[in-house]
């Protein structure tokens, strides 16, 4: 009787302290605005402006920030701790230079702990009993590029073994010094995974990194599967559906699986993707949340009583999605007509000033893509496809292009203008295209890899056009969003 006593104890405790949890969780989900850091609002962001931050943070007592080594460049990596208490928690982020959600978030974590007004009982439990340590931007010459390697080429989460970069070299003796009971390595992924099979996107996916080819799960690995499910459940009540497990597979090179062989129980994070978001401003107050979360739950060992089996039961990853599928289009050709779908994807790159992000569409797939989903689906049945045109009346200036009422152009047809100011960029911030040798053809092509541009027809009257990958809808008084090419 004792005995069972005892164990409704401990369910009612744990029952508690799984509500408080929820309450915490739901509290900072509509009071996230109080702690943004409103200087980062753009995922472009670079080392100087972290710079500033952290050198702000120093001012405060409660945080002691220390460089522990520079970059290849020569820039410096830091070390953020707060709190005095006996469990070691570690944070790291922005590895790849182009994956800076969660740097964002933890600049946001650093407002949470230095407001002192709100959540005090809470925030003094949690550094009584943990001593949190950050590094945000382990990779600040890739950052500075908005690309995924360091400054040699060289992918640092695949240096874990024989760490030739001198920032895996500082991440690994960092670690070294810490042995942190708990890990969480910080991370973007593609934003066209969806969780499982479903149109929905992984807004965020988890793993619990294996120690070996055979996936075994030791008592450390154990302890972040059982964070992991509780992160799961929480964050299922505000994105149903969209919460996802990165692949499993064992890879002896990158530091998560490392150093949960080496015994901290170790988090993968990956941000993916969600509609309307392209600056992941959303899914950097899911990392917010979930982040404080784990460090309150770790605080208290509130995780411990998960079931293992929620972990099992999330969803893989997989890559169903699109940015953009046209479905059920009809195409002619020599008098006969073939309906397919459309699937367009866009590459980002980088302006020449480094602080702009243009895109660049390409025809990804052409066919049944009805096991596909798309940000932006639309049924097209009953539209029939066309070539775009180029107005080739006259050359315009660029003070011209930005005047025109693209609406009397796109009712007939034209989408493309010739240009006589000679331009550096590769773009223009309108939906057009431009061209500068008159002799380029643009030509619509609907093949593998082509760059989208077309008509879209209903009653031989055309009612949307595609530029660059850019559905826009062909009406006075509409809206135009997108970006166009410029073709030299």
């Amino acid at each position: 009787m004792n005995k069972f006593k005892t164990i409704l104890l401990i369910i009612l405790f744990n029952g508690i302290a799984m509500s408080q949890n929820y309450d915490f969780e739901q509290s900072l989900y509509y009071n996230y605005e109080m702690f943004k850091e409103k200087s980062i609002h753009n995922r472009l962001f670079k080392y100087s402006d972290i710079v500033k931050l952290i050198s702000e943070l120093k001012k405060n007592n409660i945080f002691e920030a220390n460089v522990t080594g520079k970059s290849a460049e020569g820039r410096e990596i830091f070390l953020i701790s707060i709190g005095n208490g006996k469990k070691k928690i570690f944070l790291w982020s922005q590895m790849h230079g182009d994956e800076p959600t969660a740097t964002m978030a933890l600049f946001d974590i650093f407002n949470f702990f230095s407001d002192t007004v709100n959540y005090q009982d809470i925030k003094r439990q949690i550094l009584s009993n943990t001593k949190i340590f950050f590094m945000p931007m382990v990779n600040p010459d890739g950052a500075e590029v908005f690309k995924r390697r360091n400054s040699f080429s060289i992918d640092l989460n695949r240096d874990a073994n024989r760490l030739q970069t001198p920032e895996a070299k500082i991440l690994m003796n960092v670690f070294d010094s810490l042995r942190a009971e708990f890990g969480f390595n910080l991370h973007d992924q593609n934003h066209r995974y969806t969780a499982g099979n479903s149109f929905k996107s992984a807004a965020i996916s988890f793993l619990a990194p294996p120690i070996n080819y055979e996936k075994q799960i030791d008592s450390v690995r154990l302890n972040a599967i059982k964070l992991i499910g509780s992160l799961y459940k929480m964050l299922s009540r505000y994105i149903p559906g969209h919460v996802a497990k990165y692949s499993d597979d064992y890879e002896p090179r990158a530091f998560g699986d490392t150093f949960q062989k080496k015994g901290t129980s170790t988090i993968l994070v990956e941000s993916g993707g969600w509609r309307k978001d392209p600056e992941k401003q959303f899914i950097r107050k899911l990392n917010f949340i979930l982040l404080l979360s784990s460090i309150k739950q770790i605080a208290e060992n509130s995780f411990q009583n998960m079931s293992e089996t929620v972990y099992e039961s999330i969803p893989f990853n997989e890559e169903k999605l699109f940015d953009v599928v046209l479905r059920n289009l009809t195409l002619n050709r020599n008098g006969s007509n073939i309906k397919f779908d459309i699937g367009i994807n866009y590459e980002e790159i980088l302006s020449d000033d480094k602080k702009s992000l243009y895109r660049k569409a390409s025809i990804e797939d052409i066919g049944d893509l009805s096991v596909f989903y798309g940000y932006t689906d639309i049924n097209f049945d009953g539209y029939v496809l066309g070539d775009a045109k180029t107005f080739n009346e006259r050359n315009f200036s660029l003070k011209e292009i930005q005047k025109l009422d693209l609406y009397s152009y796109y009712i007939k047809g034209f989408t493309n203008f010739l240009i006589k100011d000679k331009l550096n960029s590769g773009f223009i911030d309108l939906p057009v295209n431009l061209i500068s040798n008159s002799k380029k053809d643009l030509t619509t092509r609907f093949v593998i890899g082509a760059n989208p541009n077309f008509l879209i027809k209903k009653d031989n009257k055309i009612k949307y056009v595609v530029i660059n990958g850019f559905l826009q809808k062909v009406k006075e008084d509409f809206d135009f969003e997108g970006n166009g090419l410029v073709f030299k």
